[in-house]
């Protein structure tokens, strides 16, 4: 089974093919330590599998990873990241991956790992596929409801998030608290939400995903 590894680190990249050349029919074809290297050197070496690291110097192995399987859907992709992030295995399953593991991973694991979606399967299993695709299909639902908001009422949906009352809204925003209350309903109903506690949780979840973002594109 032919191999390809995108990490950054070389160190890294020599621990992985030592683990992997320990078994007689596994090799590594070809090392990249950029986005950029990957998407040049991959198709030529043609590698059974994609071992992709998410954080690079260029980008992240997750947009690798969409490049090469439309391109060469025959390389199956495995991601490998530092940390469990949400964000990541939802734009992994979306771009085709096969896998997502930790570098935790032990290295009897990984080479099983390798294995598997050489053989076609997939690592990240069908429940898990589904909470990710519905929970971006919620995301979706109410992103767009979040762009038909006017300024006043994004304001008040950030104050709402900070816990604060119909009436400290008002005072912080020189509002009558009854202008405040129409401001509330009019948000919920464009959001699709019959309580503030739903809208408080959305706002922090849509702030958490910009904060994912943020890190994601550093």
């Amino acid at each position: 089974m032919r191999v390809f590894l995108l990490d950054d680190h070389q160190i890294v990249r020599e621990g992985i093919r030592r683990v992997l050349e320990a078994d007689a029919d596994l090799v590594v074809v070809g090392e990249a330590g950029t986005a950029a290297e990957a998407l040049a050197r991959i198709p030529p070496t043609g590698p059974d599998v994609a071992i992709l690291d998410v954080r690079l110097p260029d980008g992240n192995g997750i947009e690798v990873c969409r490049e090469i399987r439309s391109r060469h859907p025959e390389v199956a992709c495995i991601i490998l990241t530092s940390f469990a992030d949400d964000e990541a295995l939802a734009q992994a399953v979306i771009a085709g991956a096969a896998g997502y593991v930790l570098k935790q991973i032990q290295g009897n694991d990984l080479v099983a790992s390798v294995r598997a979606v050489a053989s076609g399967e997939t690592l990240v299993d069908d429940a898990t596929t589904r909470r990710v695709l519905d929970e971006l299909r919620r995301a979706h639902a109410a992103n767009e409801g979040a762009e038909n908001l006017t300024t006043r009422e994004r304001e008040i949906l950030e104050l709402i998030a900070d816990g604060k009352t119909n009436r400290q809204i008002g005072a912080e925003l020189y509002l009558a608290e009854k202008t405040v209350k129409n401001y509330v309903s009019n948000l919920l109903a464009k959001l699709g939400m019959g309580r503030r506690s739903e809208a408080a949780a959305y706002a922090a979840r849509l702030a958490e995903r910009r904060a994912q973002s943020a890190r994601w594109e550093q």
